[in-house]
């Protein structure tokens, strides 16, 4: 869709820090994340909300959360994650997109109120590359 930066970086126009790739999703870091490591997963489709997302996309899109709820750990040393989707409301990017934030006891994130980082110069390329691996093995 024109316009959508989400679409933009899945077909290569805009920069991103790919985490994981598959025929019909992407995930990347998101630019301002909650926490390093913070990452989006999005449809490759341009689908602006849950309840578009085809039923027979559902399952991969789900086992994709979960692979990257597992890697936050794994590459990150987080203790859990935060997993979350906003529909339409609080949706800064009108594309699909479900968020998984790594988390640790004690980072200060309480209820909705999500601060935000920043990464510094090439922090973000080896934030991806942990993640990566993670998925990979």
């Amino acid at each position: 869709m024109d316009g959508c930066v989400f679409c933009q970086i899945i077909a290569g126009e805009l920069p991103g820090h790919l985490v994981l790739e598959t025929d019909d999703l992407v995930a990347f870091l998101d630019t301002r994340p909650v926490f390093k490591g913070h990452v989006l997963l999005v449809p490759r489709a341009h689908l602006e909300t849950l309840p578009d997302l085809p039923a027979d996309q559902r399952d991969g899109f789900l086992a994709a959360a979960q692979r990257l709820a597992t890697a936050v750990v794994d590459a990150l040393g987080a203790q859990g994650s935060f997993v979350a989707i906003n529909n339409t409301v609080s949706q800064s990017v009108p594309h699909l997109h479900l968020h998984v934030v790594p988390r640790t006891k004690g980072d200060g994130l309480r209820g909705f109120f999500w601060p935000r980082t920043k990464y510094a110069e090439g922090e973000a390329a080896a934030y991806a590359e942990r993640l990566r691996a993670a998925l990979d093995s």
